[in-house]
Formats: C-alpha cells, sequence, structure tokens
C-alpha cells in the first residue's frame, strides 16, 4: 500500500484557504493540500525552505495577521496625520461617500467662506481643495449614535459661534456706519470750497515730513532716565481715561501722557469712554493699548493699576460706576479736571469728594472749583495739586527749542532753518506773501471759544483800515491839485516871457509830461517823509478746526452767515482741519488769538505752543490766560464779550502795523516757554500727584 504523509496538524477534512475545495482523507490528492492548484516544481535551493513554509499552516496565517495589522496601522496614522490624501482614500472606486461627503461640506461650510481657496464638487463629487489647504474630514457612521450626537453638538456650536460672529460683525458696521454719519456731518459744516468764507487749506503733515526732512511717525519722544517720574513710573501699571478722542486739548493731553509713561516703563491701558474723534488710530501708532469696552473689562483693567488717571470732568460716570463695582477703588483714582465751567462742576460733584486727589491746570481754575466746592457743602479728600500743561517734544524740536528729539545732525540752530523754509511753504500754499499778517486761532469751533467775536473785531480792524486809507488819499489829493496849478502858472509865465523876449523858437513841454514829473517828485517827497514809515501789509486770518467732534453746527452757520453779510470778509480768512500737525501752522503765522468767553480759557494749550514759536498772543483778560500772557510784554490782552471787539480790532492793528513789536513780543513769549512750559517742567510736577497718589 502506498505509503501517505501525515500532516503535523490535527488530521481530518478541511478548506484551503487557496482552493476552496475539501480533500477527504487518505485521499491520493491529500499530498498536494497545501500545494494549491499548481503543482510543485522542483528547483536549486527552493526544496527546503519553501517546502519548510508550506507544510506549517499556523505561521502562515501569523503573518497575514501580523501584515493586516501592519497595514491597520499604517492607514490609522495616516489618516490621523496626513489631511491632504483624506479624500483619495474615501475615493475608492472614483465616487465618493454621500454620507461623508455630506458631513464635509457642513463641517468646511463656514471656513471656506473666510478662506480664498474653494472647495468645489463637481459632477462626479469630485472635491477640489487650494493648494496648501487642508481639509479636514469626519467620518461619521450611521449607525454610530454617540458619533451623530457629538457631530450635532458641534455643528449647534459652530453654528452659534457663528451667529455672534455675525452680530459683532454688524455692530461693528453700525458703529462705522454712524462714525462715517457723524464725520459726514461735521464736514458738511464747512465744504471744500464756498464763495461765503474761500478755502480749507492743509492738512500740511507731508510738507512738514519734506520739509524738515524728519517724521514724528518714525520717532518720538524719550523719558529722561534720571527723573523721579522715571523712577516712579519704572514697571508700574497705569490706566488713562479718556473721555472722548477728539483733536483738543484734553484728549490730547492724555495721550502725550501715555507716550511718556511708556517711554519711562510703564505699562499703559486707555479706557475711552467715546471713541468719536479721530485719535484712535495715533493711539496705535504709539502702541497705547485700548480696553475693549468701558464696563466689567475696564473695571476688572483698573481694579490691577497701581494708578488711574481721569483727564475730564465728563469721566464722573465712569468714576461713579467704578467705586460702586469697587469701593476702594476712589483711593488709586487721581482726576485731571480739564475744565473750568459751572455745567462740569454739576456733573462731577456727586463724586468729587471720592476720589483720592483733584488736578487743577492753573491757579484761577483751582480757586473757582474749590469756591464752587464749599459752596455745595463738599470736602476734598486731600488738596489739590496744580499741573499746568507743557509744548509736547514734536512741537519744540521743530519750533527750534531744546528736546529730547534733538541729535548732532538736527540740531536747534539747523532746525530754525527748517522752519523757515516750512514757514515759507505753507505760506506760499495760502497764497500770502511777505506784506501778509497771518492771525491765527485754533481751537473747536464754539461759542466758548468766541470765533464769531474774532470775525467781527476783523471786520471792524479793516474797515478802520479802509477809512484810514481813504483820509490819507484825500488829504494828498488837494496837495497835488495845488502843485499842479502852481506848476502850470509858472509855465505858462516863462513861456510868455521867453517869447516876448527872445525872437528863437522853443520846444513847450505837454501838460501830460508836466504833470507826470510833478507826480513822480510829490512821490518822492512823499517817500522821504514817510521814511520811518513800515510798508502797508493786509490782514489775513486762520481759523481751525474744521471737523472737530466738538465743533457746533448752528454757531458754524452762524459764522457763514456774518461772512456773506459782510462784503469781501471772507476774502481775507482762511480754514484748516483738524489735525494734530500743527507744527507748520504755527511756522506760517504772525500773530496768535485765543478768544475764549465766559470766565476765559482754562489755561490754553494752544496759547503755550504759539509762544514757543514766537508769536504775541491776543486774548481775553480772564482765565488761565492770563496767568499766561503778561499784557505789553508778551502779547495784549482785552475784555470778554462785545465789549473786547473794539480793543481787540485796535490791537490788530497796532501789530499789524509794526511789526518789530510783533517780534520783540513773541521773543520774550518764547523766553518764558522755555523757562516754564516744556516737558520737564510739567513731568517734575507729575511727582507730587505720584507720590500722593500711586500704591507704595
Amino acid at each position: 500500500m502506498e505509503d501517505l504523509r501525515i500532516s503535523p496538524l490535527k488530521l481530518g477534512s478541511f478548506k484551503s484557504s487557496l482552493s476552496g475545495r475539501s480533500t477527504p482523507r487518505g485521499s491520493p490528492t491529500s499530498r498536494r493540500v497545501h500545494s494549491g492548484r499548481t503543482p510543485r516544481r522542483d528547483g536549486k535551493g527552493s526544496g527546503g525552505a519553501v517546502q519548510w513554509f508550506r507544510s506549517n499552516r499556523l505561521l502562515y496565517w501569523l503573518l497575514l495577521i501580523t501584515l493586516w495589522t501592519y497595514l491597520g496601522f499604517y492607514v490609522q496614522s495616516r489618516w490621523a496625520h496626513d489631511d491632504d490624501n483624506k479624500v483619495e482614500f474615501l475615493r475608492f472606486g472614483g465616487k465618493l461617500r454621500e454620507d461623508v461627503l455630506h458631513v464635509e461640506q457642513n463641517k468646511r461650510l463656514d471656513s471656506v467662506a473666510n478662506e480664498n481657496s474653494h472647495s468645489l464638487v463637481d459632477t462626479t463629487n469630485i472635491v477640489h481643495i487650494g493648494v496648501n489647504k487642508r481639509m479636514h474630514v469626519t467620518l461619521a457612521k450611521k449607525e454610530d449614535d454617540t458619533s451623530q450626537r457629538s457631530l450635532s453638538s458641534r455643528r449647534r456650536t459652530r453654528k452659534a459661534s457663528r451667529s455672534s460672529r455675525t452680530r459683532i460683525r454688524s455692530k461693528q458696521k453700525v458703529r462705522k456706519v454712524m462714525e462715517t454719519k457723524d464725520l459726514d456731518e461735521q464736514d458738511q459744516e464747512l465744504p471744500n470750497t464756498n464763495v461765503t468764507y474761500g478755502k480749507i487749506f492743509g492738512p500740511f503733515g507731508s510738507l512738514e515730513d519734506r520739509v524738515l526732512e524728519w517724521s514724528p511717525q518714525k520717532r518720538s519722544g524719550t523719558c529722561d532716565r534720571k527723573s523721579d517720574f522715571k523712577r516712579l513710573v519704572w514697571s508700574r501699571r497705569f490706566v488713562l481715561l479718556f473721555h472722548e478722542l477728539s483733536m483738543t486739548g484734553a484728549p490730547i493731553s492724555m495721550m502725550e501722557l501715555a507716550s511718556e509713561l511708556l517711554s519711562c516703563g510703564a505699562t499703559v491701558y486707555a479706557v475711552v469712554l467715546s471713541r468719536r474723534g479721530g485719535l484712535l488710530q495715533e493711539l496705535t501708532r504709539r502702541r497705547i493699548k485700548v480696553v475693549e469696552d468701558k464696563g466689567e473689562l475696564s473695571f476688572k483693567t483698573a481694579m490691577k493699576a497701581d494708578l488711574v488717571i481721569a483727564g475730564s470732568a465728563v469721566c464722573a460716570s465712569w468714576i461713579d460706576q467704578y467705586m460702586d463695582h469697587h469701593p476702594a477703588g476712589g483711593s488709586q483714582i487721581a482726576w485731571w479736571v480739564m475744565e473750568n465751567r459751572r455745567e462740569y462742576f454739576d456733573r462731577a460733584k456727586p463724586v468729587l469728594d471720592r476720589v483720592k486727589l483733584l488736578i487743577f491746570l492753573s491757579e484761577v481754575q483751582s480757586k473757582q472749583w474749590l469756591t464752587w466746592c464749599e459752596e455745595d457743602h463738599i470736602k476734598l479728600r486731600s488738596q489739590p495739586v496744580i499741573v499746568p500743561l507743557s509744548v509736547n517734544d514734536e512741537l519744540a524740536f521743530v519750533a527750534g527749542i531744546y528736546s529730547s528729539l534733538n541729535t548732532p545732525t538736527l540740531t536747534q540752530e539747523m532746525m530754525k532753518e527748517k522752519r523757515q523754509k516750512l514757514r515759507e511753504s505753507v505760506r506760499t500754499e495760502f497764497g500770502l506773501t511777505d506784506k501778509d499778517m497771518l492771525v491765527m486761532s485754533l481751537s473747536s469751533i464754539n461759542p466758548g471759544k468766541g470765533q464769531l467775536l474774532l470775525l467781527e473785531s476783523v471786520a471792524l480792524a479793516l474797515e478802520r483800515e479802509q477809512e484810514q486809507e481813504q483820509v490819507a488819499k484825500s488829504n494828498q489829493q488837494p496837495k497835488i491839485k495845488n502843485l499842479n496849478g502852481i506848476r502850470k502858472e509858472k509855465i505858462s509865465l516863462s513861456v510868455k516871457h521867453r517869447l516876448r523876449g527872445s525872437s528863437r523858437k522853443m520846444k513847450i513841454t505837454s501838460p501830460a509830461t508836466d504833470n507826470s514829473s510833478v507826480l513822480s517828485a510829490t512821490g518822492k517827497r512823499k517817500l522821504l517823509f514817510s521814511g520811518n514809515v513800515t510798508q502797508k501789509q493786509d490782514l489775513k486770518l486762520l481759523l481751525g478746526s474744521v471737523g472737530s467732534k466738538s465743533n457746533k453746527v448752528a454757531y458754524v452757520k452762524e459764522m457763514l452767515s456774518f461772512l456773506s453779510n459782510n462784503g469781501n470778509l471772507s476774502n481775507s480768512v482762511l480754514w484748516t482741519p483738524a489735525t494734530t500737525r500743527v507744527a507748520s501752522l504755527y511756522s506760517a503765522a504772525d500773530v496768535y488769538v485765543t478768544n475764549s468767553q465766559g470766565i476765559g480759557e482754562t489755561f490754553g494749550r494752544v496759547t503755550i505752543e504759539a509762544m514757543a514759536y514766537g508769536l504775541p498772543v491776543l486774548g481775553t483778560d480772564a482765565g488761565g490766560t492770563k496767568e499766561i500772557v503778561e499784557h505789553n510784554v508778551t502779547g495784549l490782552l482785552h475784555p470778554v464779550g462785545r465789549a473786547g471787539n473794539k480793543i481787540l480790532a485796535q490791537n490788530l492793528l497796532f501789530l499789524l502795523r509794526n511789526p518789530s513789536t510783533r517780534l520783540q513780543l513773541g521773543s520774550q513769549g518764547r523766553e518764558i516757554v522755555e523757562k516754564m512750559y516744556m516737558k520737564q517742567h510739567m513731568y517734575k510736577r507729575f511727582v507730587d500727584v505720584l507720590v500722593k497718589c500711586m500704591r507704595p
């Protein structure tokens, strides 16, 4: 009987994975059970290893399981770490599963709308993805309830986030529309051209950069490293409270204080109660952090600060809410009040006695507020401190006064020469010549600043100037006629005498020639007589600031109506928009006017800036102006109200006819600024505030 080969495995029938047929026990074909359909071939070197491998079925299956497991781990790894090829994995057979495609489209709908690359599905349901853009596909089986619930939760979360983003965007759009609307309303007050008032000039920021060959956008003032101010604020945290962002005195002063604190190593946050105005971009340029809101977040930020400095009486509402939220917060608030009218005091008085310290700009303002406090029985926690404003480094630098911006290549003497070139360039833009005297007044346009009264004074001055010219001409004409008559009589007598005494013919001079010779002689005699009188100058007035958020529309319209009803007065009036780049305007001007009414200007930052540029100041004899301007020394003062119009007109005519006096008054005013109103003087006074208020 033929010998049979016995397999090491359990005897019995079994099914081959390759052949798919069963072989009964003892069959002759059992010899080829493990060989498959292909008969065994004898070959060199293939007998032992192959024979052994085929005879060990357990090892064969273990190898298959190992390979399958490895393949599974490989696919899973690629799926988790290589998102670019996921779609290719899913597209087996050229068609993408509809359930996966549906999930993927829902997941990527929001991101696709925000990105520039597009995910499109063509007629074959193939997804095309932009280069370098990965698409995260989420696989979810219908039978997996947990996955479905998590997917629904994610969808709801994404939907809620999209809704919140949509609401935020809509609010931002509404805010931008409102800001644009407010800006348009302000711009409509004074269009670019109108026969009533002339034309608006400026701003001249680019002209400054070109002529001065220097830009404040690239440089800023540096802190005095040896000062007590720097020592106290180093590594401290401050919150500065802005009531608005208009280009007026209080917001600009607070912005410059924030810049100085930053340069001295402090951390500064700005809380803005109203974002109306054009300083937000400037705050961003100076890297001043603006807190997102003026409520809960601003309160938390203030609680962590070493000192909170409020920059206006309008900040009373925020201070009240903050102290309700944090009762002990008043001990860390220094209130720098920059207004001096009763309505501002009434707004601030509920919280005046709750803050640590009040800061005023002038002695007049301090006495006025203390008087109001006594009348209303308000007892302050401490004695107020007076900290006047100062001329910033940028303006001082262009004016030729030493500041932290001066370098060996940009000395004071060099900047004076550049400022003269800037003056000539700006006056050329205005259409002015050397015989024109430019009078300037920069501030928000409202009744408290008295621009309409200034227009009335200019009109009165021009009227008197014209009357004096007419009187002078009328006084000169009779003399010329008498001289002509005498000359004609002499000529006629001499002609007759010559005709009688001589038979020789003579050439007779024509009357026109005689008149011209007489006029020329008279002109020479007039020049000799008026040799000490300066050349006549024309008066021009420059008003700003067009477009300021503090302007009063009705008041501006009243000014335009006055101009239209006063003949050629508009030919003498120029306008300029609101801007922080005012060095060019001060350089071009000859005289500055501050005509604040009521109880006068609180301090007058523009007053000391004009004095720094050597301009004589014509101001009202009230408020902080009379503390800065010394009458007949650095300028001329006049009363408030219409009673002061006549005196202001006389002062304008006096400076118009006496350029040398203008230079003398301006020079003395510049010396006062260098001694009292520079940056180092203000921050030296601020040290007292820090010592009294700041946490140890």
